[in-house]
């Protein structure tokens, strides 16, 4: 009997350790998980950031008169000579506007809240993968750093978004979908030319 209770004893401890190893190794590969999606919003964000960085530092080069043609809070339009550096201000001066399309643009992504980001340039729409981009948001300040909507005095664009994975991010351990993971951008422009 005292053989049979030992015997027992050591399959229930061993059973206890197995589910150790086995809840070990989930919390593992969720944190692994996690930790990869966050690394891909860091660098879809920083892939955005520098598209919209490099066009807005541009907003009237080379074009000598009011740069600024549409400036919203969802749409940017401006003049500006996007071959630089052009043929000693004779260059081809172009027209460039951001939008964000809405959220049935994204298409073959799970997250429904994503979009796409357009960047026309002469009527020539480029638009690419949603990146996860879920808002955009543009401000746009005069010399004293007081906000404006007056095109002729904008000085500074500032510049924010917002980015979710484009893939549901489900906890593999709850089996919850997690909303809450996302990464925000803002930077605030002076284009040298306006």
């Amino acid at each position: 009997m005292p053989t049979l209770l030992d015997i027992l004893g050591a399959t229930f401890i061993g059973g206890m350790i197995f589910l150790l190893v086995i809840k070990l190794n989930i919390f593992t590969a969720n944190a692994c998980y996690y930790s990869d999606n966050e690394l891909k919003l860091q660098q879809n964000a920083k892939t955005l950031a520098e598209i919209i960085n490099y066009d807005l530092r541009k907003i009237g080069y080379n074009y000598y008169d009011a740069s600024m043609i549409t400036a919203d809070s969802t749409r940017i339009k401006f003049y500006a000579d996007m071959d630089a550096p052009g043929d000693l201000g004779y260059g081809t001066i172009d027209v460039v506007e951001y939008y964000l399309g809405d959220s049935t643009s994204s298409l073959g992504t799970s997250n429904p809240r994503d979009k796409v980001l357009y960047r026309i340039v002469n009527n020539d729409t480029i638009s690419g993968p949603s990146l996860g981009l879920v808002d955009l948001k543009f401000t746009y300040f005069n010399e004293q750093a007081i906000e404006t909507a007056i095109l002729e005095d904008i000085v500074y664009v500032k510049t924010e978004f917002w980015v979710e994975p484009y893939e549901i991010v489900t906890n593999f351990i709850t089996g919850q979908t997690d909303s809450f993971v996302f990464t925000y951008w803002e930077q605030t422009i002076n284009p040298r030319n306006i």
